[in-house]
């Protein structure tokens, strides 16, 4: 990197620290300091949610993914796009509504008595240290593979002192802003990491001969799942399986019809919540999931990708192919523009890593701290013990980085340990029969047989698929056997949970009889819902992929289904607001 590229990159950590210090004056309270006081709006909460995922770590695996197995691979996170339109859909309105400061802390909104309360403080103890960590190391493990590839350290204790100041700062801004610095630096981090992805892929196309000679180039390798968007193709009249792809029947199926609800965020995801719980109405916490939809699927997905095709052109000597992002951006940019791309993925970490430590200690601050050992302690107290909870957080994050060595490992890491418990977080929203002894058995059975089945070498299952099936059907036989061997919720527990969120579906009909609520929605308008917003989103995602990469069938039909959807949404929407008319009801938010 030339001298510019350097005070680009200093420039924007001074600045960064500066923006976060001088936000810290907002923060009175725990309120203001883990929820914003409540007063996002949608698109800012939104922009930091995207810019949360959008993370160094990103790039870097979506390069491994399309290098290895190709188009197809990016359905290991494009699944999960059912369960943030769910998101959108369906959760945000119910988490706003409750009102709760964490979703541990909602736990004893859904449950009652000494279980719910070992409930919320393990869920704290195990999402704020060993998920999150692993985490916050996984984003400085990125971080430290775009350092070494970009020359900005290449010796392992330059990596380590670079890690250090660029930790010490986020540190620093974020222990004394508190989410209001996160969320606004997110925006600002956010414009300019889709700016340096979008220059990237930009000048990695032209360096491939444009997009017409990348992709006849691609074609020439004889590697057909590089251009495929699912692993199987047609040959000579029949369907096949595209081997090369590296993507069993079992994982493909997994990703599609089990990932995404079987995952521990299958209700929004801690991080997200926290956005969402920060808004100022319901209304705002549904606009904000729909502006990460469109950031995080249709803006940033394709660039990356066409980077990552570009690598394979370029670099067919590459055997780590989560470094060819950065080995391009070195070698195809020139000064400022490369300083700008390094600031950029710079950022990027930053906003992950802001994002996860004051996350992870709003739980072990109200989770934990105030619930268990000082319910008494003054503001002032909570503010300090959340930001001494910062520094142990990103020092266990870098320690996590320091034992492991590759993103996508770390990835189907965390997924594995987290999946089982997704399918009690949906339920316990629409059956009042779950319980807080069906929850905590599937996240502590869900957590223990996933890291079982991934790391033990007697129990591991090496095929993705075939572990996420063996996971999630153990789990789902521990909390149904816990559920059904112990009691239902107290009335008193149940009857404060319908007035407070107000759920829908038969599952609480008894209960919002004897407490005279109706639900916002009903449950079948949620479901048709939730059918033409995955229209909208899958449609124009793999609509703009296939117009991208010469793929008519693809872009045609994906533009189809997404106006399909939209027709469909508007249809819906215009008939609900003729009936609230007629009924004299307006909307709530």
């Amino acid at each position: 990197m030339a001298t510019i590229d350097w005070l680009i990159l200093i420039g924007y950590l001074v600045a960064s620290l500066v923006l976060g210090l001088w936000l810290a004056r907002r923060n009175r309270d725990q309120a203001d300091y883990f929820v914003a006081g409540r007063q996002l709006k949608g698109w800012l909460a939104g922009a930091s949610m995207a810019a949360t995922t959008f993370s160094v770590d990103t790039p870097l695996y979506v390069a491994g993914l399309v290098g290895v197995r190709g188009l197809a691979g990016n359905w290991e996170w494009w699944s999960f796009g059912v369960a943030h339109v769910a998101m959108a859909v369906v959760f945000a309105p119910l988490w706003r509504r409750s009102g709760v400061l964490t979703d541990a802390a909602f736990t004893e909104l859904r449950y009652g008595g000494a279980t719910a309360a070992w409930l919320r403080g393990i869920k704290a103890f195990l999402f704020a240290l060993p998920i999150n960590c692993i985490g916050i190391g996984y984003a400085f493990l990125a971080m430290a593979k775009v350092s070494e590839a970009l020359g900005l350290a290449p010796t392992p204790r330059a990596r380590l002192t670079l890690l250090a100041i660029v930790g010490v700062l986020v540190l620093v801004y974020t222990a004394a802003g508190g989410l209001w610095a996160v969320v606004v630096t997110d925006m600002v981090q956010l414009v300019l990491a889709l700016m340096g992805a979008t220059a990237v892929a930009v000048v990695a196309v032209q360096a491939a001969g444009g997009m017409d000679a990348m992709l006849e180039s691609l074609r020439a390798l004889d590697r057909p799942e590089l251009l495929s968007l699912v692993p199987w193709h047609l040959q000579d009249g029949r369907l096949q399986w595209i081997e090369g792809a590296g993507i069993s029947v079992a994982t493909f199926s997994a990703y599609i019809a089990l990932q995404w609800w079987s995952f521990r965020r299958s209700d929004g995801g801690g991080e997200f919540i926290q956005r969402l719980l920060a808004t100022r109405n319901e209304r705002e916490a549904r606009v904000a999931s729909w502006v990460f939809l469109g950031v995080n699927y249709l803006l940033r997905s394709w660039p990356w990708i066409l980077v990552a095709l570009a690598a394979v052109v370029l670099l067919p000597e590459q055997t780590d192919w989560e470094q060819s992002y950065p080995l391009l951006a070195v070698r195809l940019l020139p000064p400022v523009a490369l300083g700008l791309v390094v600031v950029s993925l710079v950022a990027a970490f930053m906003s992950t890593v802001s994002t996860a430590v004051n996350w992870g200690a709003s739980y072990l601050t109200v989770d934990l701290y105030q619930r268990f050992m000082r319910p008494s302690a003054s503001e002032r107290e909570l503010l300090l013990i959340g930001q001494l909870a910062s520094v142990l957080l990103v020092v266990l994050g870098v320690i996590t980085a320091l034992l492991s060595n590759s993103i996508g490992t770390v990835f189907r890491l965390v997924i594995a340990i987290g999946t089982g418990p997704g399918v009690v977080l949906v339920l316990r929203w629409f059956w009042w029969r779950i319980n807080a002894a069906a929850e905590l058995a599937a996240m502590v059975g869900g957590f223990l047989v996933g890291l079982a089945t991934s790391v033990v070498p007697l129990l591991r299952v090496d095929d993705y698929g075939e572990r996420l099936l063996i996971t999630t059907g153990i789990t789902a036989l521990i909390w149904i056997l816990a559920m059904l061997a112990t009691p239902p919720e107290s009335p008193e527990v149940l009857e404060h949970f319908v007035r407070q969120v107000r759920p829908a579906g038969p599952g609480w009909r008894h209960w919002r009889q004897r407490t005279g609520v109706e639900p916002e929605e009903t449950l079948l308008d949620l479901i048709s819902q939730l059918i033409c917003s995955c229209a909208v989103l899958f449609g124009a995602l793999l609509g703009l992929g296939g117009f991208l990469l010469k793929l008519p069938v693809w872009g045609w039909g994906g533009l189809v289904v997404a106006v399909l959807g939209v027709l469909a949404l508007r249809q819906r929407a215009r008939i609900q607001g003729g009936l609230r008319r007629l009924l004299g009801l307006t909307p709530q938010g």
